[in-house]
């Protein structure tokens, strides 16, 4: 009863933060006087010619005078849906509905609707020639609180695809199909993201099968050589026409494709007879950039073009979902949008007023940047909860103002909303995005999220007041009697006492008390 007493304190000093903090932005949102916007992406393209035929986004209305749901929303308490839409027409989401309907529990996205009033809305990816990781050999379901960003001042939340993760609609409507234009662009996270395939937005075969050459139109992201690629190291923004990532005309590498690292990039790709072109920008500030232009590939089966008119999400068009992103907004068009239209696309999506959603610094409240330092005397006092260089471990070690800014980096966290339960927090690297402090076996490490439940409860941790009488402990959200402790230098969760050495008594109220403290990095 009196752990159970603690845990409670804990929740209630958390929920005391978020909603402190709630309430200032609220007030910064009411002092800047958030008017609907008087158009959107989708009303630039109609008044170019090339009207949107789907239009999907988590985070905004993409019409000027849009005022229906934007997705839905499962939560794992009862598995009951809601709707998420907006705070006025065509204004941004209305995250407060999300959080207050998943309030101690987690969510997942279940649909992502489709406003062209086409009908083209996204669900859960069914098996295909690769099957995925959920029930039945379909993809996982995107958590609902892992992509959270700001727009227009808001809170609002984007699509985390962790691999295996997908969407898809095999039954569309006003899709391109063959060799018949069309235009495309999504907003990526440019720090997410990696060599897996494939994280896709766009057209694909309505089989969920690789159908061949030229079947698929489609925009990629990510730093995979397999098929082809730009300039640098990668990530890439690049044309998945199946069989081949296409930076340009050529298999394999094309210069003038470049690597981009934006923290919210605009990628675009449209495509017509036997012609082509990839646009990317900041979808903060800046204009568009052209990556390539011209012909069609010179490998056979591009011209012409084969679409079937499908719309995928975070997959190949075969289910290939072995890649990983995050998605806010993307549309589809009708026709192949003149470069005039896209550039006013652009200046919409950077006067929409994307942010990183970061709070604060130094509190548990969700989004802010923190550093954990460790409180057994006299050995630790010193020493921060970090990620290890040379493997995935996480341990604690000395830092100081004199550290190395990649020692102190490695030593600062984002404080997430709990991936397993809302009233509680998880903890993402602050120099490695989409990467979970995670336990496994009971030892911590850092690890990208796979997407399913599991690694959900292995990632969350509810802050109690301090087993020690100082700072705060980190119950684990699956293994409720233990709490996140150093032991021997490295991070375990442990109980007091037990059969594992990292359970010994001895220091273990100290082990497991941690100061939040500002960041070191």
């Amino acid at each position: 009863m009196v752990k159970l007493s603690i845990r409670r304190l804990g929740r209630a000093l958390l929920a005391t933060s978020a909603s402190a903090a709630l309430a200032v932005g609220m007030l910064t949102a009411t002092a800047a006087t958030s008017q609907a916007a008087t158009q959107g992406p989708c009303d630039i393209y109609a008044a170019g010619g090339t009207e949107c035929v789907a239009a999907h986004s988590t985070t905004r209305a993409l019409y000027g005078t849009y005022n229906g749901p934007l997705y839905q929303v499962r939560r794992a308490s009862d598995n009951a849906t809601k709707d998420i839409g907006l705070l006025n027409a065509g204004g941004v989401a209305d995250a407060a509905a999300q959080d207050s309907f998943c309030a101690a529990t987690s969510c997942v996205i279940t649909v992502i609707y489709d406003q062209s009033g086409k009908g083209n809305h996204l669900t859960q990816a069914l098996k295909g020639h690769w099957p995925g990781p959920a029930e039945g050999g379909n993809d996982n379901l995107a958590n609902a609180f892992e992509a959270p960003v700001t727009v227009a001042g808001h809170k609002a939340y984007g699509v985390y695809v962790a691999p295996g993760t997908g969407y898809r609609n095999n039954h569309t409507n006003g899709i391109a199909t063959g060799d018949q234009s069309e235009g495309m662009y999504a907003i990526f996270d440019g720090t997410h993201f990696n060599g897996g395939c494939c994280f896709d937005y766009g057209n694909a075969e309505t089989t969920g099968n690789d159908d061949g050459n030229g079947t698929m139109e489609a925009l990629y992201f990510g730093n995979s050589k397999g098929w082809g690629w730009g300039s640098g190291n990668g990530p890439w923004v690049m044309a998945d026409l199946e069989n081949g990532l296409f930076s340009g005309v050529n298999r394999g590498f094309n210069a003038n494709d470049p690597s981009v690292n934006n923290r919210f990039l605009t990628a675009m790709l449209k495509g017509g007879q036997n012609q082509w072109a990839i646009h990317g920008g900041d979808a903060q500030a800046g204009g568009l950039s052209t990556f390539y232009n011209g012909i069609r590939p010179t490998a056979g089966g591009y011209n012409p073009m084969k679409k079937q008119g499908a719309i995928i999400l975070g997959i190949g068009g075969d289910n290939s979902n072995t890649g990983g992103g995050t998605f806010y907004e993307g549309v589809m068009t009708s026709g192949y949008p003149s470069d005039a239209t896209e550039n006013a696309v652009q200046a919409n999506i950077t006067a929409a007023g994307y942010n990183s959603g970061s709070t604060g610094t130094g509190t548990l409240t969700p989004g802010s940047r923190i550093s954990l330092q460790a409180t057994t005397a006299p050995c630790c006092t010193s020493h921060y909860l970090r990620h290890d260089d040379a493997d995935t471990k996480v341990v604690i070690s000395s830092l100081k103002s004199a550290s190395s800014a990649t020692d102190k980096a490695d030593a600062t966290w984002i404080v997430r909303t709990g991936l397993a339960d809302t009233s509680c927090v998880s903890f993402e690297s602050a120099n490695s995005p989409g990467q979970f402090l995670r336990h496994s076996n009971y030892q911590l490490y850092l690890n990208t999220d796979t997407g399913g439940s599991s690694f959900a409860k292995d990632a969350t941790f509810c802050p109690t007041a301090g087993n020690s009488g100082a700072g705060m402990s980190f119950q684990s959200a699956n293994f409720p009697t233990k709490y996140l402790r150093h032991y021997n230098y490295t991070a375990y969760i442990a109980s007091n006492g037990g059969s594992n050495a990292w359970d010994s008594s001895n220091s273990w109220t100290a082990d497991t008390s941690w100061l939040v403290t500002q960041p070191l990095g």
